[in-house]
């Protein structure tokens, strides 16, 4: 058999995008129960695609096309299978199709089939993904592998592993779905409320894993960034009515317009203060701002949508020293309030240093520094240093910036902080 020249891979892909592949692949995971095989049987579909199309041309309905040429090599595949064989049997799947007559009948059917009339799954995959009974871990590289289509080898240099080890999570997480009974499709509007949160969390790890690269050499991973924006622009389509919904997609919008700000031309961080706010992205500002100014003001406004309050303050103010810190504070305080964790503490009291000066803050951070979770944070030191710094306390300053280095960070936010203590020594 011929291999496909690159302008026939080409030509397959031009008309198979992202959307469509997230849609096809949701589709047959519904359908068959089971992520290798509708993997398997798409990517078979694909390669089909690629032998095929040059030769015949490209199908009036080639998503429709795509999507039958793959049902019927996931059946061949299970064919194939003893175990599998049980599980056709189980699905009631109706087969009169002959070995091998892919192409004719895939032909036949894109005739009446448009991608319109395949179902759209990806709401009932992100939440059989997302299900509580999955570890945190597993919940997002199965989101960013199967609803993303960022491949294993992308996500395990995302998360600076191995591919190998990144390939047994996924495995270990495919197993876990299976042995638990975890369902496939959309689940009851009721479950749907009860687990969105859980969702919802996923997706903002992923962007803030994007955002300040938690070990590696580069400060910020915009890919991701924009992976997780992706998906929270997919959650809203399905779930329009849901306000956390809107509230964390207008927080990511807001915080990501500000990325071609947030580190120099050397990789190094820049701190907001610092930033030239000429680089934010206004398409981004006002988009998220449509939508924070509409979630805000809703009874199911919660920590996303709050934090998009903050992030649209930012946003909006002319400079640094222009900034509303006193409001910024009164929302961090109304966010403590449904959301107790250290971190957003952490946030309150950096916002009461701007709002009140760095005696208070400093008293603030003294109170957070038995947290456990704030030992290992780098955030936590830097911020201590800072106001240390803004007291005249060099000493104690360069201290706490050694603490904030020997936490889990990366190189470029490193080589920031040793710049900031060489400051101290001027």
């Amino acid at each position: 058999m011929a291999r496909p020249v690159p302008q026939s891979v080409a030509r397959v892909l031009s008309v198979f995008g992202e959307e469509d592949h997230g849609r096809l692949l949701a589709a047959l995971v519904n359908r068959f129960r089971d992520f290798d095989l509708a993997e398997e049987a798409l990517q078979e579909a694909v390669l089909r695609a690629v032998e095929t199309w040059p030769r015949r041309g490209v199908p009036d309905r080639p998503q429709a096309w795509l999507m039958a040429t793959a049902r019927n090599c996931a059946i061949d595949l299970i064919r194939a299978d003893e175990v599998r064989i049980r599980h056709l049997s189980r699905l009631h799947i109706e087969d009169g199709l002959r070995r091998g007559d892919h192409e004719d009948h895939a032909i036949g059917l894109a005739e009446a089939m448009d991608l319109a009339d395949i179902p759209d799954e990806r709401l009932g995959l992100f939440f059989t993904c997302a299900h509580p009974t999955l570890r945190e871990d597993e919940r997002i590289v199965l989101i960013l592998r199967f609803l993303s289509g960022l491949t294993t080898a992308e996500i395990a240099a995302a998360f600076l592993v191995e591919t190998t080890t990144m390939q047994q999570r996924i495995v270990r997480a495919k197993k876990r779905i299976t042995t638990t009974g975890i369902p496939f499709g959309r689940p009851e509007p009721a479950r749907i409320v009860e687990r969105l949160p859980g969702v919802l969390r996923v997706v903002y790890l992923i962007f803030t894993q994007g955002f300040t690269a938690t070990a590696g050499d580069v400060h910020t991973r915009v890919d991701l960034q924009e992976e997780a924006m992706r998906l929270a622009r997919l959650l809203s389509q399905f779930l329009p009515e849901e306000t956390e919904v809107r509230g964390l997609l207008a927080l990511l919008l807001l915080t990501h317009a500000r990325a071609r700000a947030r580190v120099s031309a050397d990789g190094t961080p820049v701190p907001l203060a610092e930033q030239d706010r000429a680089l934010w992205d206004s398409g981004l500002i006002a988009e998220g701002l449509d939508y924070v100014r509409g979630a805000a003001g809703e009874t199911g406004s919660g920590t996303y949508t709050i934090q998009a309050a903050i992030a649209a303050l930012h946003a909006e103010a002319p400079s640094f020293d222009e900034t509303d810190w006193p409001q910024i504070l009164v929302l961090y305080r109304l966010l403590s309030d449904v959301d107790q964790s250290p971190v957003v503490a952490l946030n309150t009291a950096i916002a009461l240093g701007q709002a009140a000066g760095p005696e208070p803050a400093l008293k603030a951070l003294n109170e957070l520094a038995d947290e456990p979770q704030l030992l290992r944070h780098r955030p936590f030191h830097i911020a201590r240093a800072i106001t240390l710094s803004d007291l005249g306390r060099a000493a104690e300053a360069e201290s706490a910036y050694a603490r904030a280095l020997e936490c889990p960070g990366n190189e470029a936010e490193s080589e920031y902080i040793i710049a900031r203590v060489a400051d101290l020594d001027r």
